[in-house]
């Protein structure tokens, strides 16, 4: 049987540095930083005081009073982006089979602040369990894509994937697999998460995992940088609408994409720390090329996985260099967590969009706030560092990895 090709017909995006599709692309075009001193709650108490925060949103432009109540703010942030990327899409809601259009989600941790609330309440309590009737709905993550099913009325798979930071790279992957064997004409996937919380950060820092450049939190994230201390922790949501090539083709739709092919791997290795030689990354990094029948030396742009951890960027970059080989230096090397952050289980949909933008606009976004590059990375790589470059960029990709030694790549191309 032919596979079929799957293309993205639509986007939304809620970030950091940007509430819908237009500005987040200007916030990294621009090479803007969107970690500040957390305003969500007391810091005074914590190593680490700043994160990536949403700027000037507000939910209620959105959602009523009453959903508001019922959803976490991950499955909140999901319907805000799942909107945009279904208007952006121009998806005629009436006509098409709901049947054959799924849901696919990802978050790592999904309702991480609702259960942290819950519990607190109930410490400070009188010792009556009186929890919320909503708390298991409002926690588990697989709630997100329920309700955009629900709003929507799309019936066909509908689930949450989750594998940690790969999360929704993971829920790309099963998206492509289930339309192009022709189980579905369009699915709507991607990500979200709302760790900035109590939480979230005080967990991230018991593992010394957080930057605690509180001095300075928008240089902060600095992948590749000697002087790189850990991660920011970011939130927010991004959704892409995948679609059947010629389902997208008969109803004119505007295509931004090709989704070529998608690789996963495991790095067999340790539940936090990646392969000192990037072997999972190797392996991922082949698997996906493999899979979208395209040659090492056809790839001109990467969003690298790129924490700011001093593990990690060495890993991938040794990795890559390994895996491209001459070509490597010809490739525009770049990470954006540098300006969103870490959006944990959201940033393999976030960075696939961005990956999509760049071919879109023929610029590749910056790996800001570097001043010196590590030593033990390779010095030819081009790592597009503080200013975005030109670049007719026609195949892409992602790499999105996440704690238990998960690895998934998804690959993109232009249409002309």
């Amino acid at each position: 049987m032919a596979l079929k090709r799957v293309v993205v017909t639509g986007l939304g995006a809620l970030t950091p540095i940007g509430n819908n599709i237009g500005d987040f692309w200007q916030g990294l075009a621009s090479g803007k930083s969107g970690a500040a001193p957390i305003t969500y709650f007391d810091t005074s108490k914590f190593k680490t005081k700043f994160a990536c925060e949403l700027k000037n949103f507000d939910i209620s432009e959105f959602l009523d009073r009453k959903q508001q109540r019922k959803m976490d703010k991950f499955t909140q942030y999901a319907m805000v982006s799942t909107q945009e990327a279904i208007e952006d899409s121009g998806l005629d809601l009436e006509a098409i089979d709901k049947l054959r259009v799924g849901v696919i989600w990802g978050s790592g941790i999904g309702g991480i602040e609702t259960f942290q609330n819950e519990v607190l309440n109930f410490a400070e309590g009188d010792g009556t369990p009186r929890f919320n009737p909503f708390f298991i709905p409002k926690m588990i993550g697989d709630i997100a894509p329920g309700y955009i099913s629900i709003k929507y009325g799309f019936m066909g798979p509908n689930y949450t994937t989750v594998s940690a930071c790969a999360s929704s790279a993971n829920a790309l992957v099963d998206s492509l697999n289930y339309i192009r064997l022709g189980y579905c004409d369009v699915i709507v996937s991607g990500g979200s998460e709302a760790g900035v919380n109590i939480t979230g950060m005080a967990g991230f820092n018991a593992m010394h995992a957080l930057s605690t450049r509180n001095d300075s939190p928008s240089t902060a994230s600095r992948p590749f940088d000697v002087t790189r201390d850990g991660f920011v922790l970011g939130e927010g949501s991004g959704t892409l609408i995948l679609e059947e090539y010629e389902h997208a083709k008969a109803r004119g739709a505007k295509i931004y994409a090709e989704l070529l092919g998608a690789g996963l791997s495991s790095d067999a290795h340790h539940i936090t720390a990646p392969h000192p030689e990037g072997e999972g990354v190797k392996a991922v990094i082949q698997n996906c090329l493999n899979d979208g029948n395209i040659k090492a030396n056809d790839v001109d742009a990467i969003n690298t996985h790129g924490t700011s951890t001093p593990l990690g960027d060495i890993a991938e970059l040794k990795a890559i260099s390994e895996i491209f080989g001459k070509h490597a230096p010809n490739i525009n090397i770049n990470s954006t967590k540098s300006m969103t952050g870490h959006l944990l289980g959201a940033s393999g949909a976030i960075e696939a969009i961005s990956v999509i933008l760049s071919m879109k606009n023929g610029l590749v976004p910056p790996t800001i706030n570097h001043k010196n590059i590590d030593e033990n990375i390779d010095q030819n790589l081009n790592l597009t560092l503080n200013k975005a470059q030109k670049k007719d960029v026609n195949i892409a990709m992602s790499n999105t990895f996440g704690f238990g030694g998960h690895n998934a790549c998804v690959l993109f191309k232009k249409l002309d």
